[in-house]
């Protein structure tokens, strides 16, 4: 298993911006796919974007292209969620994840198995 802790989030004016860190333990972190996603009140969880194991591959939801960027630092076992442009919409807590398999380019949703507990991004207007 993963073990994933989140933090670098908190009070922003919309316009503004954040970065999200996820720290990961474990020696075979450089092998998972990487993912963040977001679940704001009353909603359900929402994908927001993807890093590959490799780091060479990304995806990220149509609602935040543009503004956020995800990376890696495989030195450091952390992937980062770089959040620009924030809107109220953002609001939300935001959790990294991954899943089971490693060297797994591109999980679906529900194959992410790992969580972290989640850190709180409010974007006032």
């Amino acid at each position: 298993q993963v073990q994933l802790v989140e933090s670098g989030g908190g009070l922003v004016q919309a316009g503004g911006s954040l970065r999200l860190s996820c720290a990961a333990s474990g020696r075979t972190f450089s092998m998972y796919t990487m993912g963040w996603f977001r679940q704001a009140p009353g909603k359900e969880r929402e994908f927001v974007a993807r890093i590959s194991w490799s780091g060479r591959s990304t995806d990220y939801a149509d609602s935040v292209k543009g503004r956020f960027t995800i990376s890696r630092d495989d030195a450091k076992n952390t992937v980062y969620l770089q959040m620009n442009s924030l809107k109220p919409a953002d609001t939300a807590v935001y959790y990294c994840a991954s899943p089971s398999r490693l060297w797994y380019d591109n999980p679906r949703s529900y194959e992410y198995a790992y969580w972290g507990q989640g850190t709180q991004v409010t974007v006032s207007s």
